[in-house]
């Protein structure tokens, strides 16, 4: 990643320092992701900022006449760290266009999978990679004052943690030498296993297919999941009273960093978790297989939650280029002109995409990345809205909060908040969580929601794992459904990936795939300006969020910004180089070995 500075030139009602920084590549699972900003260091104010993306991936174009049953094989490998959540997603939209229902016990397995996947990803994404923002060395480093009040709070949930006070939380967190830093290393490759068990291998699954799953059910393989759960629980029992504990502080010691990060709520949740005895993968019953999820599919536009149907989600997906190096497909085939309900499909619509790639010099003013610009289609204002995922847990539970459909027993939605119940462990006894509705969409409630849904994921998982062993117990162990391909059909597979929205389109001629869109949670949240000028997520994000850190031009980590972004889970950073205008090197590091300093007090 580097920092790139250079004075600009800017017309202000008021005397500015306005400094041009930026951070490029954050490399992240779907391409290298740059922020460009303009910094008014005078008024410590982000004014401007524009995300770009420098790789160019193609699987929209390489599907064409592939075979569809490698559809999930072949988008697994899209990204190395939730590639099963692809897989799923395109078994989904496969069993939509072969017209099959898999087995209850193959539909548990699944669930149970993707449940560890959120638990895994969640956990060492919070604490071994956002944790370092948080950690004492990056916090002396910026923002000294906080530090030093840091040393005097008294932590409020010390019964609970561990922890004194939060310098002690900051601390702990210190890459490679804090303690639940490394405990946090070791509960991330015990839900690995966990997913393993489900799915055969992490992160492309080996045992999941259209129709049902090859993994063999039996006593023997819930109980060992079940074991590896309960110590991940009785672990969320100690890390949800240390977060909280952590984020609130930062709103205490910092008065108005409720703005880092912030934008307008306009949050996207695709649904998670199928209910079997519901789920039938018919288009024509989507909207009522969609409302019966573990996790509730909706739209939540300025805190209302204004759709909670997968087939309106679907119908106002539109895919927009303005700033992107494409060309426009208006000239090409329409693949799909009306769904399976009659409703009509708009030429912008992931079914009737047509990638056509131009490659060009980057200009901030015209395009600049190969990012484009999907958005949602508000019927009832004719807009069309930038959503966001914040991360994937603060729309989920935002939604799902909402609609007030879920009620598991250790998962109710209130209609204001996500009531989470964890059993008693082996050291805790049982402990109910609230998720309530923050009054901000931003940086501390997307990383605070990160948490929460490890706990909604662990709860769920106790679920799963009882419905499992009823199936087998029963004696209703088939986990396939056998399906021929057919010569024509269409499908659609919705889910959400770990760090949000994540969806599958399938167009099916002559047995062979005729058109195949997959649209991640990166896109959604890394686009950028499109036609109408509207910014994409991180960039509306970032503009306008204030300066906190202490630090200068000379010596500016960005580490507000930085926690902007990172708040949105973009995957894994990669390496940093910070140099000014004139070329002079400042400072280079390389993960993971760009913590070694900070764990060990260094800073070059």
């Amino acid at each position: 990643m580097e920092t790139a500075t250079s004075s600009a030139t800017e017309t202000m009602a008021k005397p500015a320092n306005i400094v041009e920084m930026s951070w490029d590549p954050i490399t992240r699972i779907v391409g290298s992701l740059g922020i460009f900003t303009k910094i008014d260091f005078t008024n410590r104010k982000v004014v401007e900022c524009h995300s770009t993306s420098s790789i160019f991936r193609g699987y929209s174009i390489f599907m064409k006449n592939k075979d569809p049953r490698d559809a999930h094989f072949i988008t697994s490998r899209i990204c190395g760290i939730c590639g099963d959540n692809h897989a799923t997603c395109s078994v989904y939209a496969q069993n939509m266009a072969y017209g099959i229902k898999p087995p209850a016990i193959a539909e548990w397995i699944v669930n149970l999978g993707e449940a560890a996947e959120y638990m895994f990803d969640h956990n060492i994404f919070q604490d071994n990679l956002v944790g370092v923002d948080f950690c004492e060395k990056m916090v002396r480093e910026t923002n000294p004052g906080v530090w030093e009040k840091a040393q005097k709070t008294e932590a409020r949930h010390t019964a609970d943690h561990g922890y004194r006070t939060i310098a002690d939380i900051m601390k702990s967190l210190n890459p490679f030498e804090g303690e639940f830093y490394r405990e946090t290393l070791q509960v991330s490759r015990m839900t690995r296993e966990m997913f393993c068990l489900m799915e055969g291998r992490h992160v492309h699954p080996s045992t999941l297919y259209p129709g049902g799953v090859g993994t063999v059910p039996s006593v023997q393989l819930f109980t060992d999941f079940l074991v590896r759960l309960m110590k991940y629980i009785e672990f969320m029992k100690k890390v949800v009273p240390l977060h909280d504990d952590l984020f609130d502080f930062f709103y205490e010691a910092l008065p108005g960093y409720e703005q880092v990060g912030q934008r307008r709520i306009l949050l996207g949740c695709w649904g998670s978790f199928q209910d079997p005895d519901i789920c039938d993968y018919d288009y024509k019953t989507m909207d009522r297989w969609g409302k019966a999820m573990y996790v509730t599919p909706g739209i939540v536009i300025d805190g209302e939650l204004v759709t909670t149907n997968l087939v309106d989600i679907n119908l106002g997906i539109r895919i927009l280029l303005g700033s992107s190096y494409y060309e426009d497909w208006d000239n090409q085939e329409t693949f799909v002109s009306t769904d399976p309900l009659g409703n009509p499909i708009d030429k912008r619509h992931p079914w009737n995409q047509t990638t056509i790639p131009k490659p060009q010099k980057r200009n901030f003013g015209d395009k600049y990345t190969w990012v484009m610009s999907p958005r949602w289609y508000d019927k009832r204002t004719g807009d069309y809205l930038a959503l966001d995922t914040g991360g994937g847990p603060i729309a989920r539970l935002w939604a799902t909060a909402l609609a007030g459909l879920v009620d598991i027993g250790y998962v109710k939605a209130t209609g204001n908040s996500v009531k989470i119940v964890l059993p008693k462990t082996a050291m805790k006894p049982e402990v109910e969580f609230e998720w309530k509705i923050p009054k901000w969409s931003n940086a501390i409630e997307r990383d605070r929601a990160r948490t929460y849904f490890q706990a909604y994921a662990a709860a769920a998982a106790m679920y799963f794992t009882e419905r499992a062993m009823a199936e087998l117990h029963a004696g209703r162990t088939k986990t396939f459904t056998p399906f021929k391909v057919p010569q024509e059909a269409i499908g659609c597979g919705f889910h959400e990936a770990v760090r949000g929205v994540l969806s599958h389109h399938m167009v099916i001629r002559g047995g062979k795939i005729a058109n195949y869109h997959p649209y991640p949670p990166t896109p959604w949240n890394a686009n950028p300006r499109d036609l109408y000028g509207t910014p994409g997520p991180y960039e509306d994000a970032v503009q306008n969020t204030p300066i906190f850190e202490e630090n200068g031009p000379d010596k500016f980590k960005g580490i507000d910004i930085m926690r902007a972004v990172r708040s949105f889970d973009p995957c894994l950073p990669c390496g940093v180089h910070m140099y000014l205008g004139d070329g002079k090197t400042l400072k280079q590091m390389h993960t993971p070995t760009a913590f070694a300093g900070l764990a060990h007090g260094k800073s070059e």
